[in-house]
């Protein structure tokens, strides 16, 4: 199961298709074939059999429904990947805008912080922190460490100021997510 910052980073690529991918499963299997070139491979990619892609594509077979997914997820995984990788390539330069409503604790100073309390936040990080999202996601990471990158810019842009205050501020953590959405 994925995190909530992978998911994030999900609906964010798929809000910039420019067309959906095709709803049907004679049209998805017809898409995984021109993709893959062979009922052979898509049957390996989606774990059934090469006759069973054969029916779906004739339209004499329904898909189980875990079946179903599998071949949701392997046409979206695929779908227009040049604009997902532009979009990215344009994040990774400008930045992404992350907003949340999360615990949020840190540590610092005794007598000098708040206490760990729910929050509502909209952030723009820096180009550095998305780079590092999605070089985490490509690596396979996992969400604690997405989330450790996300809160580590919530620390600079916003606890801190980017520079201006609370310099004495150690660490950031982002506890009970309660939603966050990242916007590129």
């Amino acid at each position: 199961m994925a995190g909530e910052i992978e998911d994030a980073i999900e609906r964010a690529d798929r809000s910039h298709f420019t067309q959906d991918p095709p709803k049907t499963l004679k049209g998805q299997i017809n898409y995984l074939l021109k993709q893959l070139g062979s009922t052979k491979a898509v049957a390996a990619e989606l774990g059934v059999t090469a006759d069973s892609v054969s029916r779906y594509r004739r339209g004499a077979r329904r898909a189980r429904p875990d079946v179903a997914a599998r071949i949701d997820d392997a046409v979206r995984s695929r779908w227009q990947p040049g604009v997902r990788r532009r979009r990215r390539k344009q994040a990774a330069a400008s930045g992404v805008t992350v907003e949340t409503r999360a615990r949020f604790g840190y540590s610092a100073p005794v007598g000098t912080t708040d206490e760990n309390r729910l929050r509502r936040l909209t952030i723009k990080l820096p180009a550095s922190y998305a780079r590092r999202l999605f070089d985490a996601q490509d690596r396979g990471l996992g969400d604690q460490q997405m989330r450790q990158i996300v809160a580590e810019g919530f620390k600079e842009m916003y606890f801190q100021d980017n520079g201006a205050r609370a310099m004495g501020l150690s660490e950031v953590q982002i506890n009970d997510i309660d939603y966050l959405d990242i916007e590129y």
